[in-house]
């Protein structure tokens, strides 16, 4: 029999009727006699309801009372499917982050795994009971409650998985797999049976939400086989691991990832001398601005036009930062635009198929889309679109590189 971690987000856990449903599904496997390690979320909409009465009370609270606010939201939703659980004849523990003990470093609301200890755990195993922990949470070497960040629950589960050595990490949420794009966008986008960590990190990256990044990379590093599935019904869901010997059986394109909130400033008429790309990205990397895509283009009168994108929610931050940087160089004018997005094909299949880049800028072509800044890696090509041609786009590459026939995207 194997040994399982399975997560339950919040929409899982929302209410009394969906944590009564996940103890039953529990319980099937443990009727199976497969070992049971839960990590769940705080119920849906819990967390913001604390944020909200944090926030009633101090605009700015304190990091560390902020940790010992939301980290109760787990709390209840742990000990409420335990009792499930033993209404259901299973024997079940529950645990928050420090009585496990996940120890964390010390950066509060946005905490690391530094460790994890797994004796106890181990003894309840070993006594057949199902061990239930609270997901999103941990404790310092002080014995500070502490939290990893939104998602941090995927996190809790994947390195629970890595220290126990479990089978496979089970990612319980609202959706039944890693779709080759959003079926919102493409109705006719498929589940795909099976990516590789790589594709799964690449496509979080460039705007997928199924999965928190941290947890894709914490699994990749330790080789954890993590499955997504629906708690909302059955179905294989969609595996990732590590990349198989058969890569160049693999579709090309594994699927398409998209993202509205991205924002793009450019920096005319800079003068073209060693060091200009760090005086301009210095300032805007002190003001904790992550900068994504970067594209310099040096003219004939020796100045460069420097261009890169940045989170829509950074784009009035970073244009006051760079206004200031302009005049300091010499620079002609800053000019931005805050209504573009990217597009990105994924997939471990590029490495061997010459062409991809040029096919994604033929599907665009053929759609009058044009294209503003093109960024790659040797698993992915993104593309700077007008945000207006997104959708248009999203459906267009799917359909070019034939994503909606199922048979292309199973194992």
């Amino acid at each position: 029999m194997a040994l399982y971690v399975q997560k339950y987000g919040g929409t899982s856990v929302g209410s009394v009727e969906r944590i009564e449903a996940v103890a039953e599904k529990v319980a099937g496997f443990r009727q199976q006699g497969h070992d049971i390690v839960v990590v769940v979320s705080a119920m849906s909409g819990e967390t913001n309801r604390l944020i909200g009465l944090a926030k009633d009370i101090q605009s700015t609270p304190e990091p560390r009372e902020m940790d010992v606010l939301v980290s109760t939201g787990e709390q209840v939703t742990i000990a409420l499917l335990c009792m499930a659980l033993s209404k259901r004849g299973v024997a079940a523990r529950s645990y928050t982050g420090g009585q496990v003990k996940i120890l964390t470093d010390s950066a509060h609301t946005k905490a690391r795994i530094q460790d994890i200890e797994i004796d106890g755990m181990r003894d309840d195993l070993d006594a057949g009971r199902v061990i239930v922990v609270a997901g999103f949470q941990g404790v310092d070497d002080r014995g500070n409650i502490t939290t990893l960040g939104r998602g941090g629950s995927d996190t809790t589960g994947v390195a629970l998985a890595a220290a126990l050595r479990a089978d496979e990490c089970q990612i319980y949420t609202d959706v039944d797999g890693v779709y080759t794009t959003d079926p919102r966008v493409v109705d006719t986008a498929q589940r795909l049976e099976k990516i590789t960590f790589e594709e799964m990190l690449e496509m979080a990256s460039l705007g997928s939400k199924v999965l928190q990044i941290r947890a894709v990379e914490f699994a990749g590093k330790y080789k954890v086989p993590l499955r997504v599935l629906s708690s909302f019904k059955d179905g294989p869901g969609t595996l990732i691991s590590i990349e198989d010997d058969d890569t160049v059986e693999k579709p090309v394109i594994s699927g398409i990832a998209f993202n509205r909130d991205e924002a793009k400033l450019t920096v005319l008429g800079v003068p073209d001398v060693p060091g200009v790309a760090s005086r301009i990205l210095g300032p805007i990397s002190r003001e904790n601005i992550e900068v994504d895509i970067i594209v310099q283009n040096v003219a004939a009168d020796k100045t460069t036009d420097f261009t890169f994108t940045v989170h829509r929610n950074d784009y009035q931050a970073a244009e006051t930062v760079l206004q200031k940087v302009a005049a300091e160089l010499g620079a002609r004018e800053v000019v931005g635009d805050s209504k573009i997005a990217k597009v990105s094909i994924v997939g471990v299949g590029m490495r061997s198929h010459a062409g991809v880049a040029s096919k994604m800028f033929d599907a665009l072509a053929s759609e009058s889309i044009n294209i503003q800044m093109i960024s790659t890696s040797e698993i992915k090509v993104s593309v700077v679109i007008a945000e207006k041609y997104l959708e248009l786009a999203v459906r267009a590459l799917h359909s070019a590189f034939d994503l909606d026939k199922a048979d292309d995207v199973s194992e």
